[in-house]
């Protein structure tokens, strides 16, 4: 099977671990759905969108990339990055990326969700991940799409990087405002201890 092909597995695999089956236990474990983004037109709303298109986006941009290939030209590859080299170390960021989602959301426990869940009080996490890094999932994420870019750099690419890196810096921003009238002091305190980032 050629690698092309593996990169589209593994992209609907990550999917799979980090979106479905993580929101299924959760569901199964609580009856909460963790997907709460909203459908209204505020910053949240809107947000959720551009989630939802660049996942789509990267979903077009790698199952071009494995299975037509006499299309990948119209993605305007950058081909003074295509080396072997930043291939491997893209697979690497892949698999460290899947690794450190999939933990700092076990460590998030009953907490995780994927938006703003204004009806369902939940606890503060600052231990594990949390306890260097305020987003580990959102860093994970960015190292994902780092990642994706070393593998297949492209114009394509290149905007789901740019894309990501804007929603997720106005996603957490929203729910730093939400966290600290959720949590009060005791996340003030832990913005104190912990960066945004690591």
């Amino acid at each position: 099977m050629r690698t092309e092909i593996y990169l589209f597995i593994f992209l609907l695999v990550y999917f799979f671990f980090i979106f479905f089956l993580r929101s299924y236990l959760l569901w199964k474990r609580t009856g909460i759905n963790p997907l709460t983004f909203n459908k209204t037109d505020d910053a949240h709303g809107y947000n959720g969108k551009v989630f939802t298109l660049i996942s789509l986006l990267e979903l077009a941009v790698v199952f071009i990339y494995a299975f037509k290939s006499e299309w990948y030209q119209y993605l305007l590859p950058f081909w003074y990055l295509e080396h072997s080299y930043l291939k491997y170390i893209g697979w690497g960021l892949l698999m460290l990326s899947l690794g450190f989602v999939w933990v700092a959301q076990s460590q998030m426990a009953n907490s995780w969700r994927i938006g703003i869940d204004e009806n369902n009080k939940t606890e503060l996490v600052t231990n594990g991940l949390f306890s260097i890094s305020r987003n580990p999932i959102f860093l994970g994420v960015m190292i994902a799409n780092i990642g994706l870019l070393l593998i297949i750099p492209n114009a394509f690419s290149m905007l789901i990087v740019s894309l990501s890196t804007v929603s997720i810096n106005t996603q957490i921003r929203l729910e730093e405002t939400f966290l600290k009238g959720s949590h009060g002091q005791a996340y003030e305190e832990y913005l104190g201890k912990v960066r945004r980032w690591f």
